[in-house]
């Protein structure tokens, strides 16, 4: 799904949390040493205890964290009460670890006990106080239709009623309704303007970004049309699927809705996998940087009036283009052609055939230049696209980045533009050019269905093995 504000909120509420621990503990301290008038023995040093104070807020980042108050489910409506009860908690602990570093590391930093009672009231306080205000500044950006999710509910069910009767009775929610497919007794007569005759309809006029299903008629197909236009999928389950517990279960109002996802690569798994890009790339792209100049004069040695990078647009997450860099190995004039084309330009439409049997690989590829061959076996050429993944066009492991003209013979299509492309993946170390073109496909669909952490360093690893190894390299 594009429209994701769950990160935004999160680090609006993390700078808040920042703020309000901060302020808690430098005001207890100013307090006791300014505005209290008992006496005290030590010497105030309120610069150096601000300073240390602040370092180590870390902790207590930690342990909200730990206790869920940054969680998606935390951030949307539930248990005030619950929350709370987990702040308190939050503010006990932390209070707690504090007292500890400070005894264990000797840092006498709390020189008498009112400023550790002061702290622990103040920012109690001020954590509550924060998302009280978070919650109001949200609900009024929603009132605004700012950050809402434009919902179409589809189903013959008493539950279309009470869920177009919340969403739209209840900006709040998040949600905006936009459409609604079922007969008209199923949804309030207030709202009738809002109907459409066909999903396919509503997807094309309403634009939406969700869609809510009630019923168990065309699962499938609804499902399908969720993938296809990159939306959020929820289906309101029977007592039945409930009790399985598919899916994440969630609450709307007082409808429980079951959040169906294609790929486990969601929330904070997708801010994960964007750290170690970030990190994992970053330290390789300056370790293959001088490689990277020496690659490119040769390159350019070889013909000086050809370019030595070469780009083409590509297709990636949620169908977005983005121009992927590689080292040049093929000839000028076959640049930017199709193998169609180029073939035919060579006058060797004969190879065609040959060329996308064997799974768009040729041997002794008359487009291809003898260093480019060297590029190509050794997968130098890809070097380039560290800086794609620095940027985040790709990702370091992912499905292949696909041609636009390439959509055509993707049956799964959306499936593979629901995650982002990769500069390496599952499909190239299980055989690199050896594997056909359904069973690359396959691997594609494999690794967006079962994503971990563990699988993209297990193929990285693999990668380093591939490559030394020349494994399917030809």
């Amino acid at each position: 799904m594009r429209k994701d504000f769950t990160f935004l909120s999160r680090v609006v509420l993390m700078l808040g949390d920042i703020f309000a621990i901060f302020f808690s503990f430098a005001f207890a301290y100013y307090y006791r040493t300014h505005l209290d008038p008992h006496f005290y023995t030590f010497q105030p040093d309120f610069r150096g205890y601000a300073l240390e104070i602040f370092c180590l807020i870390p902790i207590w980042l930690v342990i909200l964290a730990f206790l869920g108050l940054y969680s998606k489910k935390n951030l949307a409506r539930h248990s005030r009460a619950r929350e709370i009860a987990r702040l308190l908690i939050a503010s006990v602990v932390g209070v707690m670890a504090l007292i500890s570093f400070d005894y264990l590391a000797r840092r006498d930093l709390f020189p008498v006990r009112t400023i550790i009672f002061y702290s622990f009231i103040l920012c109690f306080l001020f954590l509550v106080l924060n998302r009280t205000l978070f919650r109001l500044f949200r609900d009024v950006l929603y009132r605004k239709n700012h950050g809402t999710l434009r919902a179409v509910i589809i189903g013959n069910n008493q539950n279309t009623d009470y869920l177009a009767d919340y969403i739209s009775a209840t900006p709040e929610s998040g949600f905006r309704l936009v459409g609604i497919v079922a007969n008209r007794k199923f949804f309030p007569k207030d709202l009738k303007e809002r109907q459409y005759s066909s999903l396919k309809e509503a997807l094309n006029s309403a634009r939406p970004d969700v869609i809510f299903q009630t019923d168990e008629r065309q699962t499938e197909y609804v499902y399908k049309q969720s993938i296809d236009r990159h939306l959020l999928y929820y289906f309101v389950p029977s007592e039945a699927s409930l009790s399985s517990q598919l899916g994440d279960l969630e609450l709307v109002g007082n409808t429980p809705v079951l959040r169906v996802s294609v790929t486990p690569l969601l929330g904070n798994a997708k801010y994960a996998k964007r750290a170690v890009d970030i990190l994992l790339g970053g330290l390789l792209f300056l370790l293959a940087l001088l490689p990277m100049v020496v690659l490119f004069l040769l390159n350019k040695l070889t013909n000086l009036t050809a370019p030595a990078l070469y780009s083409e647009y590509r297709l990636s997450q949620f169908n977005q283009k983005f121009k992927i860099y590689k080292f040049r190995s093929m000839k000028p004039e076959f640049c930017g052609l199709s193998p169609e084309e180029a073939f035919k330009k060579i006058g060797r439409p004969d190879l065609i055939k040959t060329y996308r049997k064997n799974g768009d690989f040729l041997k002794n590829d008359p487009r291809i230049t003898r260093f480019g061959r060297f590029l190509r076996a050794t997968s130098l050429d890809e070097l380039p696209q560290l800086w794609n993944v620095l940027r985040g066009d790709i990702s370091l492991v992912g499905p292949r980045a696909l041609v636009p003209g390439e959509l055509k013979k993707y049956g799964d299509r959306s499936l593979l533009l629901t995650v982002k492309s990769g500069l390496t993946g599952l499909a190239q170390v299980s055989g690199r050019r050896d594997l056909s073109f359904e069973e690359r496909r396959s691997l594609d669909l494999y690794y967006i269905k079962n994503w971990s952490l563990a699988l993209d360093f297990q193929i990285l690893l693999r990668t380093v093995k591939v490559v030394f190894l020349r494994e399917g390299a030809k």
